[in-house]
């Protein structure tokens, strides 16, 4: 690295950034993903694709919808994903007693790749966590369910 570069970076002054909560939040997110891409790039799997695979594991029958609202993804995006995951043999959809519906399920494939992605899900919450204590953990836990919750309340428009 250059050292004009090296010396804006040691005295670049952030301003309101390193004090902005949502800032902090972003950064924390792109390490965690950044982590999360090294470590399960061998199951060529994204995060989106592994937690579909995760809430279907534990409630198979559930429409498309359901999982999409579940996990904050867009039905139009979620219809994409979850064609991917079929093409690759991990997840079907099965006529449910509604035929305009569906019932997500997964194959013995996903369920042998869910086996696979424990392995190495458990290791990637060690990585991620390794600076918190488990007293830490759980203080972390409860202040961002304690931040969301009121987020997920609507929103009057500003005027």
């Amino acid at each position: 690295m250059p050292a004009v570069a090296l010396q804006l970076e040691n005295e670049l002054d952030y301003g309101r950034l390193d004090q902005s909560l949502g800032y902090v939040l972003r950064r924390a997110q792109l390490a965690v993903f950044k982590t999360f891409q090294t470590m399960f790039r061998a199951l060529d799997i994204t995060p989106a694709q592994c937690s579909v695979l995760l809430i279907i594991e534990k409630n198979p029958g559930l429409t498309q919808t359901q999982v999409s609202d579940a996990l904050g993804i867009k039905r139009a995006n979620f219809v994409a994903l979850f064609d991917g995951l079929e093409a690759r043999g991990l997840a079907q959809r099965a006529s449910a007693s509604d035929r305009r519906s569906y019932a997500l399920q997964l194959t013995p494939r996903g369920r042998a790749m869910l086996r696979k992605i424990h392995a190495v899900s458990d290791a990637h919450e060690e990585k991620i966590s390794a600076g918190l204590t488990q007293a830490d953990r759980h203080e972390l836990f409860r202040l961002l369910n304690a931040l969301i919750a009121p987020l997920e309340e609507p929103v009057a428009d500003a005027e």
